[in-house]
Order: C-alpha cells, then sequence, then structure tokens
C-alpha cells in the first residue's frame, strides 16, 4: 500500500509542476494589478492531492504496473495542457516535453508493426514430423471439461454455507501421479465475501475416469480472484510486485499434500510495451497471503502449469502470424497458419504426456474461408514455455479440429450432440482425433475417434480405452498399417470359451471372452455381428493382434456351428 502512495504522490507533484505556470508567477510579482491571479502554494497543493487521489484509484483498481512508461498517456495530456497555458521560455520548455511524449506514445502504437518479426524469433518452435504413438495401454486424459464442472455442480451440497458460495474456474493437474480437475469455491458476490471473509475450500474430479464423483476438500482460502479490495489475490500480487508484467489469469494449483496456492504468470514486453514473454511465476498462500517469486525454471515441481494458457496462445498467434513480417500477415498471409480457437483454456487444451508432464495442445489451420485441412500442431511445455511444432505427413491431407467436430455434429444430428475437447494422437502410427461427445445438457455420452487423414475411418464407445480397442480394428479394416508401441503381430489360435462379456458400445455390444489358454479378448459386433451369440463352452477360431494389451484385440472370428 505504501508503494502505490507514494508512487501517486510523485505523479501528482509532477503533473501539478507541469500544467501550473511558474512564467506567470513570476510576472505576476512584477505586476500588483495581477498579483492576485499568482499561483500558490495551496493551489499546487490542493492540484497534486487532486492527483494524487485520482492516479491512486486508477492504479488500485486496474491493477496495472507501476512503471513510469504505463503513463504515456496521461503524460501527453498533461504536457499538451501544461505547454497551452505557459508562457516565454517555459512554454518552449514544456512544448519540448510534449513533443518527446508524443514521439514516445506514438512508438508504442506502431511497435505491433515493427516487433512483428522479433515477436516470431522470441517464439520460433523446432519443427519434427509427428508425436510418437501413444501407448495403447494407458488411458488419456480425455474428460471434457464442461461434463467435470456439471458433475461439480450437481456435487455443490458438499459446502458449508452453499448460498455464499460459486465454482470457480476449472483446470487439470497432475497430483500423486493422477490426473484431476481442480475447482475453487469461490464468493458469489460483495456482500456474500463480506460476511464470509474466507472460502472453504476446492473441488477435485478425475481427469481419465469418468464415472468418478467429485470431491470436496477443506482449505480455508483468504486471498482469492472473487475476494475484493486487499483481499483480492490478483491485487495483492500487484501490491507485493508492482512493476512486474503480469499476463494470465491466476490458477490455482495444488501440492501433492492438497494444500492450494494462487499462481501469476510475469515476464517482460518484447518491445516498447507490446508483446510479452514469460519469465517466472508468483505464488501465493492463499491463507496468509506469503507470496513468493520463481524464475520458470525454479517453480515448484507440483507446478503444472506455469506458463499460463493466456501466454501459450499468444505465443502460437506470433508464431502462426508473424512468420514474414506484420504486413504479410494482413494482406499477402504467405506462409500464415492460425492457431484453433477449439481449446479448453484460452484457445488451448492441456494434455499430459506418457511422462506425465503438462503440455498445451494447439492446432493450426489455413487463413482461407470455408478450408478445415490442419497445417500443423504445437505443444508447448506448461513448465517451460519451449514449444515443438509438429507438420505431420506432408503427403497426407489432415483434417482439422473443427473438421473433426463438424463429423461428430453430422454422426449426431437427430440426437443434437456435440463434441468439445478435441485433440490429435498418433494412435498405431495414424494421427487421429480424440473427441468427447457432450448431449445438450452437458453431460458425456461417448468418445469419438476419427482418423485425420482418413475422416472415413471413425468409432466411438463408452470409454477412451474401448474407443481404442475398436479404432485399431477399425484400422486394420480400412488397409492401414497399425504400429504402436506396441508393435502387435496378427496371430491365429483356436480354443474353448471359459467366460463371456458383453458390453454395450454406442449402436454395438463389445463381447470381451476369456479362451481355456487363460487370455482374454474383445470383439465389436461392428466387425463380428454373430459374436453377440457367444456363449460359455463355445469353440472358436480367431486372428487377433499381440498387442500386450489386457484384452486382446479379435480382428478375425469364427464360432463353431454357427458358420
Amino acid at each position: 500500500m505504501v508503494n502505490i502512495l507514494i508512487f501517486s504522490l510523485i505523479i501528482g507533484l509532477l503533473t501539478a509542476v507541469i500544467i501550473i505556470p511558474f512564467t506567470k508567477q513570476k510576472q505576476a510579482k512584477k505586476d500588483k494589478k495581477t498579483a492576485k491571479n499568482k499561483p500558490s502554494i495551496r493551489v499546487l497543493s490542493i492540484f497534486s492531492v487532486i492527483i494524487m487521489i485520482a492516479m491512486f484509484s486508477v492504479y488500485y483498481f486496474t491493477n496495472l504496473d507501476r512503471n513510469i512508461s504505463s503513463l504515456w498517456f496521461f503524460i501527453i495530456i498533461v504536457s499538451a495542457l501544461g505547454m497551452i497555458i505557459a508562457t516565454g521560455k517555459e512554454k518552449l520548455i514544456k512544448g519540448l516535453l510534449f513533443l518527446a511524449s508524443l514521439v514516445f506514445g506514438i512508438s508504442l502504437l506502431v511497435a505491433p508493426v515493427f516487433n512483428a518479426d522479433e515477436k516470431f524469433e522470441h517464439v520460433e518452435m523446432e519443427e519434427l514430423v509427428e508425436i510418437k504413438a501413444f501407448d495403447e495401454n494407458k488411458t488419456p486424459a480425455s474428460v471434457p471439461p464442461q461434463f467435470a464442472r456439471n458433475k461439480m455442480k450437481k456435487s455443490f451440497g458438499q459446502v458449508p454455507n452453499t448460498s455464499y458460495y460459486e465454482l470457480g474456474n476449472l483446470q487439470v493437474q497432475k497430483v500423486n501421479g493422477e490426473f484431476v480437475y481442480i475447482a475453487p469455491v469461490e464468493f458469489s458476490g460483495f456482500f456474500k465475501w463480506l460476511n464470509g471473509d474466507e472460502t472453504p475450500g476446492y473441488f477435485t474430479l478425475s481427469a481419465t475416469d469418468s464415472s468418478d464423483n467429485p470431491k470436496f476438500v477443506k482449505s480455508e482460502m483468504i486471498f482469492t480472484p472473487s475476494s475484493y479490495l486487499n483481499k483480492n489475490v490478483e491485487r495483492h500480487i500487484r501490491m507485493n510486485y508492482p512493476k512486474h508484467i503480469f499476463y494470465g489469469d491466476v490458477q490455482l494449483e495444488i501440492d501433492e499434500d492438497g494444500k492450494p496456492y494462487y499462481i501469476r504468470t510475469y515476464g517482460q514486453f518484447v518491445s516498447a510495451r507490446n508483446g510479452f514473454e514469460a519469465d517466472g511465476i508468483v505464488m501465493v498462500d492463499p491463507k496468509n497471503g506469503e507470496t513468493k517469486d520463481y524464475k520458470l525454471a525454479e517453480a515448484p515441481s507440483f507446478i503444472d502449469g506455469a506458463v499460463s494458457p493466456e501466454a501459450v496462445s499468444l505465443q502460437n498467434s506470433y508464431y502462426g502470424n508473424y512468420i514474414h513480417g506484420f504486413w504479410n500477415s494482413i494482406f499477402g498471409k504467405s506462409d500464415v497458419k492460425l492457431p484453433s480457437d477449439e481449446g479448453t483454456e484460452a484457445n488451448v487444451s492441456p494434455i499430459f504426456n506418457e511422462d506425465g508432464n503438462m503440455y498445451y495442445f494447439t492446432d493450426f489451420t489455413s487463413p482461407k474461408e470455408g478450408v478445415d485441412s490442419m497445417l500443423g500442431y504445437s505443444l508447448t511445455n506448461s513448465r517451460t514455455g519451449k514449444a515443438t511444432y509438429y507438420t505431420g505427413n506432408l503427403e497426407a491431407s489432415y483434417m482439422d479440429s473443427q473438421g473433426a467436430l463438424q463429423i461428430i455434429e453430422k454422426k449426431f444430428i437427430e440426437k443434437k450432440w456435440h463434441g468439445e475437447m478435441p485433440v490429435l494422437y498418433n494412435f498405431y502410427g495414424e494421427a487421429s482425433w480424440l473427441t468427447p461427445v457432450l448431449d445438450s445438457n452437458g453431460f458425456l455420452q461417448n468418445y469419438f475417434i476419427v482418423s485425420a487423414a482418413n475422416p472415413e475411418i471413425s468409432v466411438y464407445a463408452g470409454t477412451p480405452n474401448q474407443a481404442l480397442k475398436q479404432y485399431k480394428i477399425a484400422l486394420q479394416k480400412g488397409g492401414s498399417s497399425v504400429d504402436g508401441t506396441s508393435k502387435a503381430e496378427e496371430k491365429t489360435l483356436s480354443g474353448k470359451v471359459v467366460r463371456v462379456y458383453k458390453e454395450k458400445a454406442g449402436d454395438f455390444t463389445m463381447v470381451s471372452f476369456l479362451l481355456d489358454n487363460g487370455k482374454n479378448f474383445v470383439i465389436s459386433s461392428e466387425n463380428y455381428p454373430l459374436a453377440i451369440y457367444l456363449q460359455e463352452n463355445d469353440s472358436v477360431k480367431i486372428s487377433y493382434l499381440d498387442t500386450g494389451e489386457s484384452f486382446l484385440p479379435v480382428k478375425e472370428m469364427s464360432i463353431e456351428g454357427l458358420e
């Protein structure tokens, strides 16, 4: 608080000195008739106090950084008024000040035109062809945030004094090796904050298991985004770091013991108060307000989203638009690629790789209208900000995320279902879109997988792993080569069925069975309709893929006595 008061006082005094004409005061001493018009210390003090109050209000409520460059527009106005009012040499001096401030202001306004190349150089990405094949023995973090949010809202009865609060922003994180959604409980208004003083905790929900139920964790928080005055966490951060340049909203992160912290990404302008490059984070203990400043490389290990999704989205924009400078991004648009806006957080989607590290995914498309061809996609490390751009197979034309969503909409047009959070994976050597499908009420219905290069190959099932099993078979039927982390080999086998389990998956039935050799297999009725009649003690002959999974996918099958 002291810092902003001193800053406002200095601005108030300097403003009074610039605007009030001191030359007139000297002339008034020689002319008694005009002596009553001379400015006094009293006038100077009153004017300074007014400006000080105005500056305090602006910087307190906007949380603007308190660097002198943030005053550029104000200085232009003040110096112009000072020049108009002044006379003689004072007018000349203040005129020069006005001219300098005007030139500086113009340089800030035109900076985006001239620093486009510099922005591109700051975010230039390593280019590769394709990401590694996904391990089919694992489950991708694929519960859509809208569905997770709906489930948390329905569990809001766990919160004490429910009427005081509402659900805050949702984000994904890895906690104790598990991928979970985190959402803080926030105040629902100013008067609720006055009465409540602190929020009671946060919700967690699995990001991989759609059947999981939200859990409310009690952890009182005083400094939050929905608190007011000095208890507002963004203002609290600004009070402690008045000159830092922040970009993106505050985010809640949970350590391995379940203790919450709010973090915010800070960095520096690329040039002339324009552009942004992330340098580190400020971390706040919401219970006692203790703050710590970390460089990105030094951020605590439990923090997954050190670089805000807003900063990554901005980085993608620089990389896609400014490859040949500013003017090319507007007129010629040669080699320009536009980042998708289908992401779940600030137009990017958080995903985790097989090592449990979080990345922000974005696909890029053509600036030409009506084209749904993907030009590539990027993965940005959420802790370091380092990004890699994947071109995909240049000999194949990949469908972008919007195209995948349109296929889902047409597939379920009668039910009015829609897709959310499309993410591109390398499934068995095939670039493929995995998209959760929701109904009109936001409830999860199934998971849809479609080949980016061959949209006619698509499947859907109740879980991601079930969809993956069907997708592998669909790729074989479509003539594609199946290359996964398991290097599946096709084998044949005959045996007697010991156990059978049948499960509805969309319009088809998934049949899982155990043979007398102790191995488990799975087949969809889409590939072999007679599988629905399979029962214990049946003798079967199968052709399957030896993927190393617990349930091996069957490619072809015959049941003795039915054919």
